[in-house]
């Protein structure tokens, strides 16, 4: 959530950053209704200093004998009493309609993020291996898996309907294979692991910006206040919700897997044959918890840890700077990590690496207190993929494909896999 304060004493410079990301009006709104706010305040603080300067004048005026001028002032004093009633109800509206507003409002991209609406003002900025050239037609993911016997579309139609996928045999193997990979190699890389639920709360989704804006694409467990997990992300980084962290505990990174859960409101239709958009896929998760002076180089680590992955599966890929206006809501600065997809001839994304600053803190309130500070500050958060598991398979199986409708397994996963080549049926 934003700071109102920053909002007013910058109004013009968000303004600009955030003009393709929100609707202008709504700062305006919130810049009038903390107005409302200040005013009322202030009457309020007036009213309060009369009402302290009455007790005394009706003291004095009551020991010296004077009832006639202590009624006086005791009638103003229930006037006060009366008027003090009024701004608290309108000072709790006030607020009330402040958060209201500041919570629709997305974070402010930093200084260095590409200026754009969409993705393509997007900044490629770096590449990392040549994408394949085939002496043979190459075949989609979808086709591969068909071919192979490693999943199931019409069974998982049958079980849940479309969205929900289910792999078999050696592409369940391969999934799993991949997880474990990833989760060994962020651990290695400083990561904590956790094991998390996989349903979470809607006052930790508001804490991370998925509520109450974003509500349309959670898939809501009914008759209670949980959803189930969008990204491992949520659960992270609300571990240490409305909590004063210890200095010691920064910086705090952590890795996950989960199952993620998203309905893709607004995207039906867009991708959405094989396992490139789908309703529930599986994640491994990067967060990191830390003071504002260190998530500028976390950032950076995050970034290099998610690309070592597909380095070390010897994956194509480029990483991508996102423009203002196709950043995520609660994103100051994003990279996008793209691997190269053969069947769609294009580079996907396959991990999204985030800078949240406070923004995240701010909404479900984690504190530190810096060292010979009695003041408590907001932490910074940052979050991103390592990575989206089925995308990884998916590049795996499209980018190593044999003529003779086999698959090679990449060194590195091999220990994991327990083979070297998935064998044509």
């Amino acid at each position: 959530m934003l700071d109102i304060h920053k909002l007013e004493q910058n109004t013009e410079q968000i303004e600009e950053l955030l003009k393709f990301r929100t609707e202008i009006n709504q700062i305006d709104k919130a810049l009038v209704i903390n107005g409302e706010r200040r005013k009322a305040q202030a009457r309020a603080d007036e009213l309060r200093n009369r009402r302290n300067d009455l007790s005394r004048e009706i003291g004095m005026k009551k020991g010296s004998g004077d009832h006639e001028g202590a009624e006086l002032l005791l009638k103003e004093a229930d006037h006060i009493k009366g008027e003090m009633s009024a701004l608290e109800f309108t000072q709790t509206m006030n607020e009330d309609r402040l958060k209201e507003v500041l919570e629709r409002i997305p974070n402010i991209p930093m200084d260095d993020v590409p200026v754009g609406k969409d993705e393509t003002s997007n900044v490629e900025i770096k590449k990392h291996g040549i994408p394949r050239e085939f002496s043979f037609e190459a075949l989609s993911h979808v086709d591969l898996l068909t071919n192979l016997k490693m999943w199931e579309p019409e069974r998982a139609t049958k079980i849940a309907g479309r969205g929900f996928p289910v792999l078999r045999n050696l592409g369940a193997r391969l999934e799993t294979a991949l997880i474990n990979f990833m989760l060994d190699h962020n651990i290695s890389c400083g990561a904590e692991q956790m094991w998390l639920p996989f349903a979470v709360a809607d006052h930790s989704l508001y804490g991370t910006g998925n509520l109450p804006k974003f509500g349309e694409d959670l898939f809501k467990i009914e008759d209670s206040n949980l959803y189930l997990n969008p990204t491992a992300e949520v659960a992270l980084t609300n571990i240490y919700r409305e909590e004063i962290m210890d200095l010691s505990d920064l910086p705090s990174r952590f890795t996950a897997y989960s199952p993620s859960f998203r309905k893709e409101a607004g995207n039906y239709g867009k991708d959405t044959k094989g396992l490139i958009r789908v309703h529930q896929f599986n994640k491994v998760e990067l967060v990191t918890i830390c003071r504002a002076e260190e998530s500028k180089n976390e950032h950076q680590r995050m970034l290099e840890t998610s690309e070592a992955i597909l380095q070390k599966l010897e994956l194509p890929y480029r990483i991508v700077t996102l423009c203002q206006g196709d950043m995520g809501f609660s994103a100051a600065k994003t990279y996008d990590i793209e691997v190269w997809l053969p069947s769609f001839g294009a580079y996907k994304e396959i991990a999204s690496i985030s800078n949240c600053l406070d923004f995240q803190a701010r909404r479900a309130n984690i504190r530190y207190k810096p060292e010979n500070s009695k003041k408590t500050e907001f932490v910074h958060t940052l979050n991103g993929s390592a990575l989206a598991v089925g995308r990884t398979l998916v590049a795996i199986l499209e980018n190593n494909q044999q003529a003779d409708g086999s698959i090679t397994i990449p060194k590195a996963l091999q220990d994991y896999f327990k083979m070297d080549t998935i064998k044509s049926i």
